[in-house]
């Protein structure tokens, strides 16, 4: 039985533990005016204090991901704060700025907002993100054994070094091959406490970016999909045809409808954005292509997380491997979307150049050692 703590107990947990924060560091958070959002904000906020850390909170409306975020908002990173928590109840929301014109990476890749360029380029601020948690959930699923979580990622990340492929089977119909040639798998396991580190309270997930245009098979969505408005259960599966790397079908009930105009809206808002002068010449076409690439895989990894239709929660629940349509996290595919969609109880099998293969789920159970380790 999962264990409850109290909203107090988590919000301590998350401040002096995963974030480990320091007596007058600035901590800034970010949330929404009401709701289960605001009441986890103002629970960090007093642990931070507690920390003696300098606590700045920012109250926006609700933002979904093709909005803008408040520019008073985003300017408050230019205090450059040591840690950031945003507490959403959707998403922070695009940086108009940054999408215009967007900062060069070291490895000459646009970085399109502030909250990306400090911790992903700079690697001066550590942060977690929280987009559509609620109170039951934080109280839940963030008190859980971070240690135990961060040996599992860490063994899975390392079975997965070298990699060529990844081939995801399950009883839904999934059957999809993943190339990763070169990729380095990532994890979000609680463990944010230097400059760079962040990641979702709830922790839980080992992820890989997917080679762009390059993936080939079917998904079955049986467990849960985002939205560009929410999250949802899936009632009728969704199934999404991937050739060449990108989307060439998706099929099923209602869900599919709602999927396809999420994928629509993603593709239309990028040429938007170029018709105004907020993308270069070419780029709009460019996004509006990977809203229908394949940007993640994901394995889930949370003992307390369930599946209940709050994407946050869902893709980090154990016996779940999610996908995500759009973005990737080693951002070479940018697109205006990132629609994480979960499949339940994937076999999921690490192929290697020598023909050598790792399986580290078998029908939705991790198998030997990843399943062992305590």
């Amino acid at each position: 039985m999962n264990t409850v703590h109290t909203i107090e107990h988590s919000a301590s947990v998350t401040v002096n533990q995963v974030l480990a924060l320091k007596k007058g560091e600035q901590f800034l958070i970010l949330t929404n005016p009401d709701g289960d959002q605001f009441e986890i904000s103002m629970a960090l906020y007093r642990a931070a204090q507690d920390a003696g850390a300098e606590v700045t909170l920012i109250i926006q409306e609700e933002k979904t991901q093709l909005d803008f975020a408040n520019q008073a908002a985003l300017a408050a990173f230019g205090a450059h704060p040591d840690v950031c928590a945003s507490i959403s109840a959707n998403k922070m929301g695009k940086d108009r700025q940054a999408i215009a014109n967007p900062w060069i990476g070291k490895d000459g890749k646009k970085i399109d907002h502030i909250f990306h360029y400090l911790m992903d380029e700079q690697k001066t601020l550590r942060a977690i993100w929280t987009p559509g948690i609620t109170v039951d959930m934080f109280r839940r699923t963030a008190g859980i054994d971070y240690e135990l979580l961060q040996r599992r990622s860490d063994a899975i990340i390392k079975a997965m070094a070298g990699a060529e492929s990844i081939h995801v089977s399950a009883p839904g119909g999934t059957n999809i091959t993943v190339p990763i040639t070169g990729r380095t798998a990532m994890s979000d396991d609680g463990k944010f406490t230097t400059p760079g580190a962040g990641g979702n309270i709830p922790a839980g997930e080992v992820f890989i970016s997917p080679l762009p245009g390059q993936s080939e098979g079917v998904i079955v969505f049986d467990g849960s999909i985002s939205l560009n408005d929410g999250d949802m259960i899936v009632e009728n599966p969704v199934r999404v045809v991937y050739s060449g790397g990108y989307i060439t079908d998706i099929s099923g009930g209602k869900e599919a409808e709602l999927l396809k105009a999420s994928i629509a809206a993603g593709e239309k808002k990028a040429r938007e954005f170029e018709a105004e002068g907020k993308l270069a010449k070419g780029e709009g076409e460019e996004y509006a292509r990977n809203a229908k690439g394949l940007g993640e895989l994901g394995i889930g990894l949370n003992p307390r997380a369930e599946i209940r239709g709050n994407m946050l929660e869902d893709e980090k629940a154990f016996h779940t491997c999610h996908f995500a349509i759009g973005s990737n996290y080693d951002n070479d595919a940018p697109a205006m979307i990132h629609l994480d969609c979960l499949v339940k109880n994937p076999t999921i099998t690490v192929n290697f150049p020598d023909g050598a293969s790792v399986v580290i789920e078998k029908e939705g159970i991790l198998v030997a050692p990843f399943g062992e380790i305590e």
